[in-house]
């Protein structure tokens, strides 16, 4: 069972510093199973971070380096290795990986080609781009016949609701994944806001402003409690879930994995709500219960998306298609993983061409100049952009990158981030020092 959320900050959930009662059911469900204090994105864009998903390649691999790019039909997916290890496949929600509107493909709005579903083949019911069919409340999605299927009520419910209908339809005699992709936290694109449930601005007033953005610009102030809502209705649902795998004898047979695909800075990093190296937008929680991962407590090693796509099929015990990526977090939840190299690698796009390493203390990022991040993905050429002391600045408001005393940590982080740029398959560019 994979829970998705999108554009979800870490530190919404109590078990990770929350001091409002927004996520009681993850919560518990982080003491009973294993905590990942360090979970990040590898491209903090919702199309992207989908494909490493789904793909277990980097963004670059794929091609899907941005939004409005198709899923590829030629690569082997997540979906494809567990139907043929006996799996059922199933999947509900946001999909965001059927359209390109540069080959004239829509499906925005419309029902998603069979070919274009990454493998998914027992139960569908998504909308490849739900931010467009739907709004906080009421909306629409497509089935796997292509039929419309119109829900009332508030999103997260309602979509909730089809992963339920599909526990319920099952018998245990065969294993199933379920994918169950929710588009909230998200703000609403056509509305510009972030659409809480009713009540929010109210039941969330008395919050206290995460440390990067307190003091900042941005439109948090008037967003935040409303995000909060929309983060304390997942939880609601994530409870409902739990429920319908209990009543159907399944939970304690159930690995379940609660994630997002990246978080939100609220335009105090740059003019939207992404798209940038930072961890108000790039740290994700990470919540996995089940077999072998009860009773793990706290996981403090740096673990990324492209991890997920191996682990889950670590779990299901069968093997990852050539050219996976990533490193199965078993043995790191069994504390038997001494090997474990504690840094992660980020590509970015759409605001740049960009590429970023993070360790437990440091943070390095680099950007293309002259480079447009929606038509290119990649560079020969880049430019150190930000270098962070995350054990003195956990908030990332001291950018050292042309600070002469750090020099030597800018060279070790530069042959890190060279190092694992050639081992995502990029040719090894060239990296100037900040203008």
């Amino acid at each position: 069972m994979f829970y998705f959320t999108d554009q979800q900050r870490w530190d919404t959930l109590g078990c990770y510093g929350q001091r409002l009662d927004i996520t009681p059911n993850l919560d518990r469900i982080a003491r009973e199973g294993t905590r990942f204090e360090y979970a990040f994105t590898n491209l903090p864009v919702c199309g992207p971070a989908r494909a490493c998903l789904q793909t277990g390649r980097w963004a670059t691999q794929t091609g899907c380096f941005r939004n409005d790019i198709e899923l590829p039909q030629n690569v082997p997916t997540l979906a494809g290795a567990l139907n043929a290890a006996r799996y059922k496949t199933a999947y509900v929600g946001k999909w965001h990986l059927a359209s390109n509107q540069d080959k004239g493909i829509n499906n925005r709005t419309g029902p998603i080609p069979r070919e274009l579903r990454g493998g998914y083949s027992d139960y569908w019911m998504a909308a490849d781009a739900l931010e467009y069919t739907s709004h906080g409340y009421n909306g629409y999605m497509f089935d796997k016949e292509d039929r419309r299927v119109d829900f009332t009520g508030c999103r997260v419910d309602c979509v909730n609701a089809f992963a339920v209908d599909y526990i319920h339809a099952q018998d245990g005699k065969q294993p199933f994944f379920l994918f169950v992709s929710q588009l909230d936290p998200h703000h609403q694109n056509d509305r510009d806001r972030y659409e809480g449930p009713d009540g929010s601005k109210r039941r969330f007033a008395d919050y206290d402003p995460p440390g990067d953005l307190a003091g900042q610009a941005g439109d948090w102030r008037e967003n935040y409690p409303d995000y909060l809502g929309q983060c304390a209705r997942m939880d609601e649902n994530v409870g409902r879930l739990e429920d319908a795998l209990k009543d159907k004898g399944l939970w304690e047979n159930t690995v379940f994995i609660y994630t997002s695909d990246h978080g939100s800075h609220f335009r105090t990093r740059n003019s939207e709500y992404k798209r940038s190296c930072h961890d108000a937008c790039t740290h994700i929680p990470l919540i996995i219960r089940g077999p072998g991962f009860m009773g793990g407590g706290t996981v403090r090693e740096l673990v990324s998306l492209i991890d997920l796509p191996a682990t889950i099929l670590d779990i299901a015990g069968t093997p990852a298609p050539e050219g996976f990526n990533g490193r199965s977090v078993v043995p790191l939840a069994a504390g038997n993983a001494p090997e474990w190299e504690n840094a992660v690698f980020m590509q970015i796009s759409e605001s740049q061409v960009g590429r970023a390493v993070r360790t437990p203390k440091w943070k390095y990022s680099v950007r293309a100049p002259g480079r447009d991040g929606w038509k290119e993905a990649s560079s020969n050429i880049y430019e150190e952009d930000f270098l962070y002391d995350l054990e003195s600045d956990p908030n990332e408001l001291d950018n050292l990158v042309s600070d002469a005393a750090y020099a030597e940590v800018r060279e070790e982080m530069k042959a890190l981030l060279l190092r694992k740029m050639e081992e995502a398959g990029e040719e090894r560019p060239v990296i100037l020092p900040r203008a």
